[in-house]
Parts: C-alpha cells; sequence; structure tokens
C-alpha cells in the first residue's frame, strides 16, 4: 500500500498536491479530498504528471529535457510531459525584437499557459525572461551557469579582432550589436533571427561572414566544434542570466516549489538575483542594448553591468561588490551608478 497526502484531483496532475519522498500523487481513482490520507493499491495507480511548457525551438526541447530528466531522477515516481508551444518570437522572424515586443515575446505563450492551468512549470533561457514576471507566477529554481561567454562562429576569422573590415556579422541582439560596434565600427551587423541550426545554416549558405551566439547554446547542442572564439567578457559583456535556465511556476503551488527545489543551483539564483535586480531597476528588455554580469567568489558578489547605444558610440559601464547575502542590494547599486552616468536617456530615447 502507498500513501497519498493532500488536495487529489481525477486527471492525474499533481500540481495541487503535496508530495513527499515516499508519496505519488493524483492516480485515477483518486477523489478531491482535503488534509486526508487517501490509501489506493499499487495496481491502480498512475504516476504523477508534470506537464512542461516549451518553446519548440531543438534547444528549448534540450533545455526541456534537460529538466524533465533531472526531475525524474530526483522524484522517481515523477513522470514529465512536454507541451511544445510556438512563440510570438518564434513566429515572427524577420522583424527586429525591439519591433514586436521584446523578449515578452518568446515566454508570454508559456505563461500563459501556466496561468490557464495547462501546463505546471515552464522552463526558459534566463536571458530571454523578462524583468517582471507576471502576478501569480514565479521562478521557481535556476540550474548551474553553464559557459556565459559570446562565441564567434566563422570561418573567416579565428578571432574577433581578425576579421576583415567590412565583414557582415549576424546577431539578432542589441546588447551584442552594440558592443561589437564599440571595439569593430568597421563590420556590418545584420539581423539574423531564428534557432541556432537556421542561424548556423545562413552562415554556412554565405549570407554572413560570422555569428554572435550564446557558447552555451552551441554546447547543449553539441556545436562546440563550431565555437571559434569566446568572446572575453572585458569585450563583450553577457546578458542577465546567460548561461542559466530557469524553472517558471504558479508561486502558489506549494507542491511543485517544493519538486523543484533539488534543480536549484544556489550560486547561480546569487547571480541571478543581483543581475535581475539591475535590470528591474533599469526596466530594460530587449529594447536598448544592456548586460549584467555578476560572478561569485567566496561569499563575495561581483556584479557588472552596461547600458550603451545601438551604434556602440556610447557605452557607459558599472560595477560594485557585495555581500553575497545581499546580491538584490548590489543590483540597485550598480543601476544607480548606470543611472547617474545617463543611462536613462539611452534607456528611453
Amino acid at each position: 500500500m502507498l500513501v497519498y497526502r493532500g488536495n487529489f484531483r481525477h486527471r492525474g496532475c499533481l500540481a495541487d498536491c503535496w508530495l513527499s519522498r515516499r508519496s505519488v500523487a493524483c492516480g485515477d481513482g483518486a477523489r478531491t479530498r482535503d488534509a486526508a490520507e487517501v490509501e489506493f493499491e499499487e495496481p491502480y495507480v498512475t504516476k504523477p504528471l508534470v506537464r512542461i511548457a516549451t518553446r519548440k525551438s531543438p534547444l528549448a526541447l534540450w533545455q526541456a529535457e534537460h529538466v524533465s530528466a533531472r526531475l525524474e531522477a530526483h522524484h522517481p515516481g515523477l513522470r514529465c510531459e512536454l507541451c511544445p508551444i510556438v512563440t510570438s518570437g518564434d513566429r515572427f522572424l524577420s522583424a527586429k525584437l525591439t519591433e514586436i515586443g521584446g523578449k515578452s515575446m518568446f515566454v508570454k505563450e508559456l505563461e500563459r499557459a501556466l496561468l490557464d492551468g495547462s501546463a505546471d512549470i515552464a522552463v526558459h533561457s534566463m536571458k530571454d525572461v523578462t524583468a517582471q514576471v507576471p502576478e501569480g507566477l514565479h521562478l521557481a529554481a535556476y540550474t548551474a551557469r553553464e559557459d556565459p561567454h559570446d562565441a564567434l562562429v566563422s570561418a573567416a576569422a579565428a578571432r574577433l579582432i581578425d576579421l576583415p573590415a567590412g565583414a557582415r556579422v549576424g546577431t539578432a541582439s542589441s546588447r551584442r550589436q552594440c558592443q561589437l560596434l564599440a571595439v569593430r565600427p568597421d563590420l556590418e551587423v545584420g539581423l539574423v533571427r531564428g534557432n541556432v541550426n537556421t542561424r548556423l545554416a545562413k552562415l554556412d549558405a554565405g549570407e554572413f561572414d560570422a555569428l554572435i551566439l550564446a557558447a552555451s547554446g552551441l554546447m547543449r547542442l553539441e556545436f562546440d566544434a563550431r565555437i571559434a572564439e569566446r568572446i572575453d567578457v572585458t569585450t563583450m559583456l553577457p546578458a542577465v542570466g546567460q548561461g542559466i535556465m530557469g524553472v517558471e511556476s504558479r508561486a502558489d503551488d506549494a507542491a511543485m516549489s517544493e519538486l523543484l527545489a533539488p534543480l536549484n543551483d544556489r550560486d547561480a539564483q546569487t547571480c541571478i538575483l543581483a543581475e535581475r535586480s539591475m535590470n528591474a531597476v533599469l526596466a530594460g528588455g530587449c529594447t536598448a542594448p544592456m548586460a549584467g554580469y555578476a560572478t561569485l567568489s567566496a561569499d563575495a558578489v561581483w556584479l557588472r553591468g552596461l547600458v550603451g547605444s545601438l551604434d556602440g558610440r556610447q557605452v557607459l559601464r558599472a560595477e560594485a561588490r557585495g555581500p553575497a547575502t545581499s546580491p538584490e542590494l548590489l543590483g540597485r547599486q550598480v543601476a544607480e551608478q548606470l543611472l547617474a552616468q545617463g543611462a536613462d536617456r539611452l534607456l528611453d530615447p
């Protein structure tokens, strides 16, 4: 006999169930009960299900599968199901993100699935998540940060500084465009949208001489060999959250938060709280070039922030160090330094 505790729903979802280490929730024969113990014979129990909202791109599916595998490994009685969704950001590929709504275009449909109950969690690249999440949702877990660097992908040169004058470089990021032109104003920057495979295909077809992509995404898809250079963060400061995956769920779903807790990396959480705090004060999204990158050493956080103009002619930088116990305060301090330099004029021209 297995013991189940909590609020049970017939449809087999554990969103409202409390799951202990020995329990499995929401079998088909379960009735809705509050604070009751229910016993079932094992043959009649279905595994509890977690529905994961994800974009349909190969990278997003890889990330969702990664979270799914980790959840099932931590909770042997659990099974996960992917719910692929085509987002607005995936549909409108001919326009810049700044013209169609910014980062929210990659996450709002996933968040809608959480709010309407058709999914239990959503997996995101944290660099795509807006500074504020919708009311009723929260970021419940962060994975360990992988390589945060931006990567040069090119057969024309092994280093950014070696690209020939006038080389055409593809990116969809205003942050990358700003920092690229700040160090190489002689380059031509062109818009390239689509998933990683699509962008690489455009490079191989000769539409571009080089691409700038996130190293972590290339590594997850086993395109490590395509990386010519990992660009130093002093040349190209990463995006807020770059290299970290986040898992979003309903804020009032305590059972889900408990399930996700083993996936959370505290070092990554500390760093991203600092970065996102800075982002929130600056009210940044995809509409203005902005970067934020925190590192953790012992008990101290070092946060670097940047705001610039799209043409790279203006680049404002700020940094601060502080205790790991107060990452959000540190983020606000760096944001205030940038605003004191005039960042508001660049953020809202």
